[in-house]
């Protein structure tokens, strides 16, 4: 499917887009745009990779212009780039508003006036049933791609929604591990809290996989384990060999949840199983003609699929985190 496609990734420079990249490359594509707005990173990049394929841009997704003219030739688009961070959205609500809904919109109009073949949308499951304005703004990038279908371009969007990311930047996983070699404590919100968690590796072929499967307008969802973040924090704190670190709670964060849902209450009545892997959230609107496709899979159980409701094993914990190459 990628063989010879001309591919742009927004946001690509951060460590989900080198593994996506990574494993684009392999499917021999062409050419790739890496669009992004860091400069140092993009020059890191460029030498990791050496790779006359990839190409670099220096743009920001807030400036529609320019995604117009990068989209020029491209094929699929994976849009990765965004304002992540609880708090920093939460402080901040505007500049999340411009860079995650605004920005999101642009990357649609780009598409469109480019006739871009599909549109892959990196979402997350703070969009199913928000608490805080990260989850608000990512709700609202689902929905603004998955109407955008009924445009009838021939421009095909779909979103993957993921949990934690292991090991990118700003994740609670390298913060825990800092805090561990640095100051001997570990500084967790609230000690009840649970995550769904899931590695580079596993969300950059979900992401390829919604890529090649979707028809427009689902939400792709890994069934990703979940667990104690206080569980976790202990493992790490085992495989450091210290003993004298210490767990300090310090008290929940404005828009934090104590659970996360991977899939609203709302949504499980749309959803289907597709193997063991994932979900596909169905639109629920009847202009989507290829909708009984999905009908041979299924149902999930009417439930929320919240991250406390089967927790993995503190060994759990521990063969994730050595299998993604964070502990021995």
């Amino acid at each position: 499917m990628f063989t010879q496609a001309n591919i742009l990734v927004t946001g690509g420079t951060g460590s989900l887009g080198n593994e996506l990249i990574r494993q684009l490359v392999s499917f021999n594509p062409n050419k790739i745009i890496v669009y992004t707005r860091n400069e140092a990173s993009q020059m890191a990049m460029k030498r990791a990779f050496d790779d006359v394929r990839l190409s670099f841009c220096i743009g920001d997704i807030r400036d529609k212009d320019a995604l117009v003219e990068a989209c020029e030739g491209i094929d699929y688009v994976f849009h990765l780039a965004a304002l992540k961070h609880v708090p920093i959205c939460e402080e901040q609500p505007i500049e999340a508003l411009k860079t995650n809904v605004i920005g999101t919109q642009n990357v649609i109009h780009a598409a469109l006036q480019n006739r871009v073949k599909k549109v892959i949308n990196m979402s997350t499951d703070k969009a199913a049933d928000p608490s805080n304005f990260y989850g608000m703004t990512k709700a609202i990038g689902e929905k603004l791609m998955i109407l955008s279908n009924h445009l009838n371009t021939g421009t095909k969007f779909i979103c993957v929604r993921g949990g934690n990311i292991l090991g990118t930047s700003g994740s609670v996983l390298p913060l825990f591990m800092k805090q561990i070699e640095e100051s001997n404590e570990v500084r967790i919100t609230d000690l009840r809290m649970t995550r769904f968690f899931m590695t580079q590796q596993e969300v950059s072929e979900l992401l390829i996989e919604a890529a090649i499967k979707g028809k427009g307008g689902e939400i792709f969802v890994m069934a990703m384990p979940s667990c104690k973040i206080l569980e976790l924090a202990e493992v790490l704190i085992e495989a450091s060999g210290k003993k004298d670190v210490r767990i300090v709670e310090h008290g929940i964060r404005p828009g934090e949840k104590i659970h996360e849902l991977l899939i609203s209450e709302y949504e499980t009545h749309s959803a289907v199983h597709v193997g063991k892997q994932y979900i596909v959230v169905v639109p629920a609107l009847n202009y989507f003609e290829w909708k009984n496709f999905y009908s041979a899979y299924p149902a999930v159980a009417t439930r929320t699929y919240a991250s406390n409701d089967v927790l993995m094993t503190k060994e759990e914990i521990k063969r994730m985190l050595q299998k993604g190459g964070f502990i021995a």
